[in-house]
């Protein structure tokens, strides 16, 4: 089956605007200020963080729907979870390894980092399990799982080996483990359901004029969050009215992604949808170049972290600190210690397009490397 173009622009456009939150994680002044927090955030840096919402459940909502796309060439199952096992093991391996490395540059690794690439590794994972189920249930398992994880936090669940069960499917942790630890970022379960739901609404892009049906969902979507937002319901951060409009639109706007709610995910994917129609609309020099991004992501999201820690290690030297003053364990990604570093948000954005300009080079060679060799173990990565 051809390729669908509009996936691979879409999944550019947040591959892009992705590397502006981490650009802002690792060089924003201060270092580890809650840009979400409106008693102590600004506009300017809440939409910074607000765009790149739209990111993660993007992502992993379209590696649900390509695996759709790709598996349904192939019509044995065992083959197909055969692959998905592995694929699965491989990004969860990654995770703990060269992402992780690249986002603290701790050599002794005293700080892993549960994220996006390894909860997409277990929902390829549990998606080889239920592979043969058809795509419509697997989708409804999905959307199953987002509704219990919605209402989880107002049940009374009371027995405590319960309730460190259902946290560690579906709430965020810290999770010391002796002298190391695990920041469980992503819960399984809560991204497994995301993904589920690209899986099953993979269908949707062999029907004739999917277009108008993209344009369809994201409308819907959007117009139900508007609602649900309204009464304070689907997410457990309620919105207020603030001291101006603005900041009353922020409060609105300001829903949960840790994990990701109901109204997160209206949000975030009735924007996605939107996206998809309109690339299907529109063709020129800009969506090319956002497709070359797409086409490789994990490639992107792997050197694009080693880049921009690179690039933060250079500014710090720039800015006179030596090897000895960098601090890598914690939060600190190598800002020394009770010394500001770090640089303005005007300065944020010149970083993060210098970086995604300069990704473009390898970016578009290894797509082409990639396409040359689609058999190889390359289609792993």
């Amino acid at each position: 089956m051809k390729r669908i173009e509009s996936i691979d622009i879409v999944r550019g456009i947040v591959m892009i605007v992705m590397a502006l939150d981490h650009v802002r994680d690792l060089f924003h002044f201060p270092i580890g200020a809650n840009p979400t927090d409106l008693n102590t955030t600004t506009p300017a840096i809440f939409f910074t963080r607000f765009i790149t919402h739209f990111c993660a459940p993007t992502f992993v909502f379209l590696a649900g729907t390509s695996a759709f796309l790709s598996l349904r060439k192939s019509g044995d199952v065992r083959a197909n979870q055969s692959f998905l096992l592995k694929r699965g093991l491989w990004l969860i391996l990654l995770e703990f390894t060269v992402v992780t490395f690249g986002i603290w540059f701790d050599i002794g690794f005293h700080t892993f980092l549960f994220q996006v690439i390894a909860a997409i590794g277990f929902g390829f994972i549990l998606l080889g399990l239920c592979l043969k189920l058809s795509p419509k249930t697997i989708g409804i398992i999905g959307l199953v799982l987002l509704l219990i994880q919605t209402i989880l936090p107002i049940l009374p669940v009371t027995d405590g080996a319960l309730k460190t069960s259902v946290s560690l499917l579906f709430f965020p942790n810290f999770i010391p483990i002796g002298t190391r630890a695990i920041v469980y970022a992503y819960p399984i379960l809560s991204w497994t359901a995301i993904l589920f739901l690209g899986f099953g609404f993979g269908n949707l892009f062999l029907k004739r004029k999917y277009e108008s049906l993209l344009l369809g969902f994201g409308s819907a979507c959007l117009a139900l969050f508007v609602t649900l937002r309204y009464f304070n319901i689907g997410d457990i951060s309620p919105w207020s009215m603030q001291k101006d409009l603005v900041f009353t639109a922020m409060s609105f706007l300001n829903v949960t992604k840790y994990p990701p709610t109901l109204l997160f995910c209206l949000l975030t994917l009735g924007v996605m949808f939107l996206l998809l129609w309109l690339s299907e609309k529109t063709k020129s020099k800009v969506t090319e170049i956002f497709k070359t991004y797409g086409k490789v992501p994990m490639f992107y999201y792997l050197i694009h972290w080693y880049t921009i820690h690179v690039s933060l290690v250079i500014l710090l030297l720039a800015q006179g600190f030596s090897f000895d003053q960098m601090d890598f364990s914690g939060m600190r990604f190598g800002h020394p210690m009770q010394v500001k570093s770090g640089v303005s948000l005007t300065w944020v954005y010149l970083i993060w397009i210098g970086i995604v300009a300069l990704l473009y080079f390898p970016v578009k060679w290894y797509a082409r490397y990639k396409s040359a060799h689609a058999k190889s173990w390359l289609r792993y990565l």
